[in-house]
């Protein structure tokens, strides 16, 4: 009976080791297929890309006439915060944030909507009169900001976006982007950039150059910074003063659908700039155009 007993007890023995033996290879082949032989983690596969890919165009789609922005949820929660390039925890590359070769030019798809643009202020004196003209006709329109204006000014940022319209990165300063270093431009937008999300709790979409300047470099960091770059179609030259007359004119000949205008409510006495606009919207808005923001 112990004899019988005892060789019972070895059996059960050798059942238990065989069956820990058989889980230690299901595991084994479980860790072998998700680490690889060397232990590091199995990349994840490439997804294929489309043959059809293209670059942006340089137009960009109107503001939708009602309804949130779309690009809002788009938008990483904060454009500084992104993985080290190249690595993630799955171990798939880190895409980066495409790159235009241009500045938009003009709206895409835009029907009779165009794009007014003001650069280089904010200023105490004369954006409160663009604003009071445009909250008059109840249309939007863009206002590139200089960062040493704005810091001086912060309210009038405010004003700015209370009114419904886009604040947009004008650098800090105004030099010329392409004639700094690469980290001396960096700095020019990305302090501007800090500056507005501090002001309105969100950084802007949009950054134009001074005087429009951009190259391979500068349109990298622009991307880098979360924002695309911004050009204009008409200019209407109101910075050299050329009389209300000439301003106006301006505007009327060359605009056409999907026009982004340059005007400037900043940057010295614009009093001539606010007397064109007086003249030129409401005849613009009597030919059918509609002047609004600019949407990624």
């Amino acid at each position: 009976m112990q004899s019988e007993n005892h060789t019972n007890t070895h059996g059960r023995r050798r059942f238990v080791r065989a069956a820990v033996g058989l889980g230690a290879l299901a595991v084994g082949g479980v860790v072998s297929r998700a680490y690889g032989p060397s232990g590091h983690t199995a990349p994840a596969p490439h997804p294929a890309q489309s043959p059809d890919a293209v670059p942006p165009p340089h137009s960009v789609q109107a503001a939708p006439a009602a309804g949130p922005p779309a690009a809002a949820a788009a938008r990483p929660p904060d454009y500084r915060l992104r993985p080290i390039a190249g690595e993630t925890s799955m171990g798939a590359p880190v895409q980066g944030p495409a790159v235009r070769t241009h500045a938009v030019y003009s709206l895409e798809d835009s029907g009779r909507r165009i794009a007014l643009t003001f650069d280089d202020g904010p200023d105490p004196e004369y954006t409160p009169q663009v604003l009071r003209i445009l909250a008059q006709y109840n249309v939007q329109a863009t206002f590139c900001v200089i960062g040493e204006n704005a810091v001086q000014y912060p309210q009038l940022l405010h004003d700015i976006a209370n009114g419904g319209h886009a604040v947009a990165n004008h650098s800090w300063n105004h030099p010329q982007l392409t004639k700094l270093t690469p980290a001396a431009a960096r700095s020019q937008l990305a302090r501007t950039s800090d500056l507005i999300e501090k002001v309105l709790g969100a950084p802007p979409d949009w950054a134009r150059a001074p005087y429009g300047d951009w190259n391979p470099v500068t349109l990298g960091i622009c991307a880098d910074l979360g924002m695309e770059p911004l050009g204009w179609s008409v200019d209407t030259n109101d910075w050299a003063r050329p009389g209300t007359r000439n301003i106006t004119n301006s505007v009327l000949r060359d605009v056409k659908d999907g026009s982004i205008v340059l005007c400037h409510d900043g940057g010295g006495n614009r009093s001539q700039t606010v007397a064109a606009v007086k003249n030129y919207l409401p005849r613009l808005l009597d030919s059918g155009f509609v002047p609004v923001r600019p949407e990624l």
